[in-house]
């Protein structure tokens, strides 16, 4: 009997033990420290810039060292760039407005060399909109979900057994402007990214100051209007990326108009949001030229972050753990020009800064319990670099 008791006693902590694990966390764990590869997507076409395509590095978690491993592939302004779920293929935007003669750009698939870090080009197909900028994996891998900026659409690619791309199975033009006659006289969808759940699309377009919602069919590879099919946000502000808490509590736009992150509570179940909060990515005496650009949230889902291109900064954020709204920490030099983007290394350990202007990209380290960001004197120098993806080797 006593044995029985103990059996049970001890069954019931595990479950609890589970349930909190379950229910109870706040966020997401971040990855062990381990030895990724980092490939960083850039403009070939931007003027002056020696770019020749994609580039990769190596990085050692445990150390903090990234080692230069040189051009993994050659591709014609390949600036954002998404990696599959698998780890064995990465695909790329080609942002151009004219693409083999049509108003389109192109996508590329290309697979992985896990030792050397190269890249071997598998296809190619055109977006169907002018100047494609932003580029996901769907949870289970089997799509690619791609923003086009001037062409104001969306379009998803089933991913075939070999990493190659099918014909779209999903394609959704925008239509309508906002109030900004030389910024918004369409439609300019800048991002696309999917729900932990992977049942919907989330698209910032800055044409028409809404946060569009869609239904996705992660069998079919499709897109339908979520009721209520967007949330807006102010006139002018220009939504640009977005990011989730990792509990899928709350999200978070950066717009770059507006220069300021807009703060949603998130009903992670219909996938709707509520306005909370609008704060600034900028020094209240700053009045210089300004376009805000890339917002990621810290792994533990303590801080956000965001960029600042004219200002050339990071501004970093305290998140209220039980409102999720927004605190101004800080805001600190990226040591360049034009942080187009930046991306934190899975471990919540560095921030790597892709400072476009100034070819380089300058590596911080995140204070886990301040948020607050030191320069490591770590430089990668890269021509116009605009994204940073890392890939788990081991």
């Amino acid at each position: 009997m006593k044995q029985t008791r103990s059996y049970v006693r001890s069954a019931s902590l595990l479950l609890l033990i589970l349930l909190f694990t379950v229910f109870g966390a706040s966020a997401a764990p971040p990855a062990r420290p381990g030895k990724y590869l980092v490939y960083v997507g850039t403009y070939t076409n931007d003027e002056g810039s020696k770019s020749k395509g994609i580039y990769a590095y190596r990085y050692d978690a445990a150390t903090g060292q990234v080692t230069p491993l040189g051009l993994a592939a050659e591709s014609t302004n390949p600036s954002f760039v998404a990696v599959h779920p698998n780890g064995k293929f990465l695909y790329a935007v080609n942002e151009l407005a004219n693409y083999k003669g049509a108003n389109s750009g192109g996508v590329s698939a290309f697979a992985i060399d896990r030792t050397t870090g190269k890249l071997t080009f598998l296809d190619e197909l055109p977006s169907r909109g002018a100047d494609p900028c932003y580029i996901t994996v769907d949870k289970s891998g089997k799509f690619v979900l791609v923003a086009n900026y001037t062409g104001g659409s969306v379009i998803v690619y089933p991913i075939l057994d070999d990493g190659r791309l099918g014909e779209a199975s999903a394609f959704v033009q925008h239509s309508g402007h906002g109030p900004n006659a030389e910024r918004q006289e369409g439609p300019h969808a800048h991002s696309i990214d999917l729900s932990p759940d992977n049942r919907f699309a989330f698209v910032d377009d800055l044409g028409l100051d809404e946060l569009l919602v869609y239904k996705f069919d992660a069998a079919k590879g499709s897109l339908a209007p979520n009721d209520p099919p967007f949330a807006k946000l102010a006139p002018g502000a220009g939504p640009r990326h977005f990011a989730l808490r990792p509990d899928g509590k709350f999200a978070y736009v950066v717009a770059e108009m507006g220069r300021s992150v807009t703060v949603f509570s998130n009903d992670a179940a219909k996938g709707t949001f509520q306005h909370l909060q609008t704060v600034t990515t900028l020094p209240k005496d700053f009045t210089g030229r300004n376009d805000d650009a890339e917002i990621e949230v810290l792994p533990s889902g303590k801080f956000l972050y965001a960029s600042n291109r004219g200002h050339d900064s990071i501004a970093v954020f305290a998140i209220d753990s039980a409102k999720g709204t927004l605190t101004t920490v800080e805001i600190t030099s990226t040591g360049g020009k034009e942080p187009r983007s930046f991306e934190i290394d899975p471990t919540g350990t560095l921030l790597f800064a892709a400072n476009q202007k100034s070819d380089n990209i300058v590596v911080f380290k995140i204070d886990a319990k301040t948020g607050k960001l030191t320069p490591t004197g770590q430089v990668l120098e890269v021509a116009s670099p605009v994204c940073v993806k890392f890939v788990a080797i081991d």
